[in-house]
C-alpha cells in the first residue's frame, strides 16, 4: 500500500515554489545573507542600480536592484539572482575589467566603444558566441595577457558596460580597435577604419 503524503506538506511545498530561473539552481533570493550577496550588491552599486549600504542581506532594495539589472540585460525580472542572472553579472565584471584595462585614461565615449566591441564580437559569427569566450580568446585583448585585466575596474568602466548593453555603440559596429602609435601587428592595419575615438582607431 502506498504511503499517503500529508496534505499540509503538499501545501507547504506549493507555497515555497520559486520562479523558473531558480528551479534548477537556487542561488540568492529574499532573505539570503553573506559575502555572495554583498558581492552582487557591489556590482549592482557600480552599475548604478543599488543605492544603499551594502549589508550582505538580500532584502527589498536588493530585489528591486536585481530587477532593474535583469530588465536592462534582457533577463526575466523576478528579482532573484539565479544561474542566468549570476552568469550575466559575471559577464559584466569581465567586460568591465576589459574596459578598465584597455581604455583606462580614455574618454567615457572611448570606454563605451570598447565595451561595444566586445558585444559586437559576440554577435559576429567570426568570434565566440559568448562574452567569456570573446574576452579569453587567444590574443584578443592585450589587457588579458599583460595583467591589466586583473586590476579592479572603477565605476566608470561598469557604467560603460551598462550603456553598451543598453544599445550605445560609439564604435559604430566595429569588431576591432587599436592604438596606431603602439600597435605591433601589421595585420590590424588591414582592417577597415570606422571611427577614431581618443587614442583608438575602431575598425571592422
Amino acid at each position: 500500500m502506498k504511503k499517503m503524503i500529508p496534505l499540509l506538506l503538499i501545501a507547504l511545498a506549493t507555497v515555497f515554489v520559486l520562479p523558473d530561473e531558480s528551479k534548477a539552481s537556487v542561488l540568492l533570493y529574499n532573505g539570503s545573507e553573506g559575502e555572495e550577496v554583498k558581492d552582487v550588491q557591489e556590482v549592482l552599486a557600480d552599475l548604478g542600480y543599488f543605492k544603499a549600504k551594502q549589508t550582505g542581506y538580500y532584502g527589498p532594495i536588493t530585489i528591486e536592484a536585481v530587477k532593474a539589472f535583469q530588465r536592462d540585460f534582457g533577463l526575466s525580472q523576478d528579482g532573484i539572482t539565479g544561474s542566468k542572472t549570476l552568469r550575466e553579472i559575471s559577464n559584466v565584471k569581465s567586460m568591465a575589467s576589459v574596459v578598465h584595462g584597455e581604455a583606462r585614461g580614455e574618454s567615457y565615449e572611448g570606454k563605451v566603444a570598447v565595451a561595444a566591441v566586445v558585444l559586437n564580437r559576440v554577435a559576429d559569427d567570426e568570434f565566440p558566441s559568448d562574452v567569456k569566450g570573446v574576452v579569453y580568446q587567444r590574443n584578443a585583448f592585450t589587457a588579458v595577457f599583460d595583467g591589466q585585466y586583473d586590476l579592479t575596474p572603477n565605476r566608470e568602466a561598469y557604467r560603460a558596460v551598462k550603456d553598451a548593453q543598453r544599445g550605445s555603440d560609439p564604435s559604430q559596429g566595429s569588431t576591432y580597435y587599436y592604438n596606431p602609435d603602439i600597435a605591433t601587428s601589421s595585420w590590424i592595419f588591414t582592417r577597415t577604419p570606422v571611427v577614431t575615438i581618443g587614442n583608438h582607431v575602431f575598425a571592422k
